[in-house]
């Protein structure tokens, strides 16, 4: 697989792996692997730190919590496991994945598993220019990419034994509550403080729920492998650490506050990770009228969903700021967050101007 189809650097200072204790662990778990691994990281890790660890034709990926202060229900090495291991049967764009350990168990002191590393393509912030795409190969791409979620909402949770993942009922007031609370607590003296958005989202709550379903809760672009021959297939979905069971329209408000338009505020634009705004690419309007009409879910009060996606994605970016205004981390790449928290949360109080709520 070439560089281009999956990006790694250099492992970060301060981000280093005890690779002879991974080694031996892989080795034990793990069928088929032998010789020394060639250890990289993936340039993308913003939240959870993760690795390529190759072994010849053996291409493997280990997944861990970043260091320092980290939220109490964050980072869940876990979740993503499991959601992976019961999907896979009955929804294969998951990778396998090989083994878990805990904080109790792990001997790197922090929870990891190990999966396979999916061939394949990562899109970054542009669609390769030697792919030729026409605006309507752009167009099915971002259908492509949506009608995956909207097959992953329908899976029967409870079938694959995906019951006890977590309680759904109450599931977007824990989560407007739960983000809210982890912004205050993440809050540095260089962001405002966003309480009206806070309060608006509290007092605007929908009165029931659109119904349950696997959320995946970080549904990008960029966080899909697309087949290596067939763009079009996803081979892949990564990155479930926030997984749960949930309202699915608070699913698609969390990928719509990454679906950045062109003709999107600048600070929008200048965020955006995924090729969204590629002529062709479905409008976030258009996204909405194909969910809507596949599921039968009623979408006229969607500003909702996508004001909490903004939000959210704003403390997000906050928390990872927060360990590196403290010191915690050493990646200068978070340096210009607090900045973006702010575009974020303008964002969320212009579109609350507009709602139809």
């Amino acid at each position: 697989m070439s560089e281009e189809l999956n990006k790694t650097i250099d492992v970060r200072e301060g981000e280093e792996l005890d690779i002879g204790t991974i080694d031996k662990l892989i080795k034990e778990r793990v069928e088929g692997v032998t010789g020394t691994p060639e250890v990289r990281q993936f340039q993308s890790g913003q939240s959870n730190l993760t690795y390529s660890i190759v072994y010849g034709e053996k291409r493997l990926v280990l997944r861990r919590p970043p260091f320092g202060t980290k939220p109490k229900s964050g980072h869940s090495m876990i979740r993503e496991f499991s959601v992976m291991n019961a999907l896979r049967p009955v929804f294969p764009a998951v990778p396998e994945t090989y083994f878990h350990m805990d904080d109790e168990t792990s001997p790197i002191g922090a929870e990891f598993y190990v999966m396979e590393q999916v061939a394949g393509w990562k899109l970054g912030r542009k669609i390769p220019s030697d792919w030729n795409f026409s605006e309507e190969d752009t167009h099915k791409l971002g259908i492509t990419f949506f009608e995956k979620l909207m097959d992953l909402h329908k899976v029967d949770y409870k079938a694959i034994g995906l019951g006890d993942f977590g309680k759904p009922e109450g599931y977007v007031e824990r989560q407007i509550k739960g983000w809210n609370g982890r912004y205050q607590r993440a809050h540095t003296d260089d962001v405002e403080t966003f309480e009206d958005v806070m309060k608006w989202l509290e007092d605007n709550m929908p009165e029931t729920e659109a119904g349950h379903a696997i959320v995946h809760g970080d549904y990008r672009l960029d966080n899909v492998i697309l087949n290596e021959k067939n763009p079009f297939h996803i081979d892949a979905i990564l990155d479930w650490e926030i997984s749960a069971l949930g309202d699915p329209l608070m699913d698609l408000g969390n990928t719509l506050a990454y679906w950045i338009e062109a003709d999107d505020p600048a600070a929008s634009r200048a965020m955006n990770m995924q090729p969204s705004d590629a002529p062709g690419m479905p409008t976030r309007a258009e996204i909405v009228e194909l969910y809507a009409k596949r599921t039968g879910f009623d979408l006229s009060k969607f500003d909702y969903y996508l004001v909490y996606g903004i939000f959210r994605l704003a403390v997000i970016l906050q928390q990872i700021y927060y360990r590196y205004y403290h010191g915690q981390t050493k990646n200068k790449n978070f340096a210009g967050f607090a900045m973006q928290v702010n575009a974020l949360g303008n964002r969320a109080r212009d579109l609350i101007a507009q709602a139809n709520i």
